[in-house]
């Protein structure tokens, strides 16, 4: 029953966004932002909480503007996501500025592949219905939730796009390296793994996990790894890619992954802090304080 209860909730949030006008849409999703804040439950504790930790020197009160601003930033995300589905590929295209896209574009053309790493921020669909539509098709990867429904329900949602989803399980690294070796694009969020596969990094000064899969890709196939930051702007969203992470040229293959890995942690942390409000994290990301690990 649970299960259904989201499923109709998610597909009747759907629909309606998609019907609504869309000034409308977007308002009405600002209010939803805005009345799940002043509630203050768990995840908008969380946010807060990972919002202070990524800005120390922000007051108490200029942390709490921020995290109303990112709920409204993650409602953004939704509405957005759900009007996907009315958008051509002309309207995409306008809708994002690139920074640095020979990063990406340079490997794709010499038929080496690519490897992007990027946390949660903006939104990652809008960029990826981006590349789909200038040609650049991509694989990533989605961990499979329940409801089974709903889960099939963005799964066709995102191959209508043009990108290829694949199941989070043991073969999936062994797809996404076929991919990259055959000179695909790969794209895989990757700030959060909080299982003992996580590789440990110094995230903002805290201990954090973040996953192997990236610069593991990276070693096995030669593909390079690069890191890329998709934040709001007024009228779409900006991509910010970062140069190619070098494979260490010594150490043992797990040294070299928990090296190229602090680099991306780096990487996504300096981002964050100048466009914090975009970072949809409204999960643990620290491990330390109150965490224990699964089982305990």
């Amino acid at each position: 029953m649970k299960q259904n209860v989201i499923y109709w909730g998610y597909s009747a949030a759907w629909k309606l966004t998609m019907w609504l006008p869309e000034k409308f849409a977007y308002s009405v999703a600002e209010h939803i932002a805005d009345f799940v804040f002043k509630r203050n439950g768990k995840q908008i504790q969380r946010l807060r909480s990972n919002y202070g930790r990524i800005r120390p020197e922000l007051s108490r009160d200029e942390i709490d503007l921020m995290t109303r601003d990112g709920m409204r930033s993650y409602l953004r995300y939704w509405c957005d996501t759900f009007r996907f589905s009315n958008w051509n590929a002309e309207k995409i295209i306008a809708s994002v500025v690139v920074e640095n896209e020979n990063f990406l574009r340079d490997p794709i053309e010499q038929g080496r592949g690519c490897i992007v790493s990027l946390p949660h921020a903006g939104n990652w669909d809008h960029a990826g219905a981006y590349f789909c539509a200038m040609g650049i098709p991509f694989t990533t990867v989605a961990e499979h939730l329940d409801p089974e429904k709903l889960f099939r329900k963005f799964l066709a949602h995102r191959t209508a796009i043009g990108m290829e989803v694949l199941d989070l399980n043991a073969r999936v690294l062994a797809t996404l390296a076929q991919r990259l070796r055959s000179g695909k694009l790969v794209a895989l969020v990757a700030d959060r793994d909080l299982s003992n596969s996580g590789i440990p990094v110094d995230f903002a000064g805290g201990p954090a996990r973040m996953p192997a899969g990236p610069a593991l890709l990276s070693m096995q196939t030669s593909a390079p790894l690069i890191t890329a930051f998709v934040k709001y702007e007024k009228n779409g969203i900006r991509i910010i890619f970062e140069a190619e992470i070098p494979i260490p040229d010594s150490g043992s293959q797990a040294e070299k992954i928990s090296a190229m890995t602090q680099i991306c942690a780096d990487r996504f942390a300096n981002q964050i802090q100048l466009h914090t409000q975009d970072w949809h994290m409204l999960q643990r990301i620290w491990v330390d304080g109150d965490f224990k690990e699964r089982g305990q």
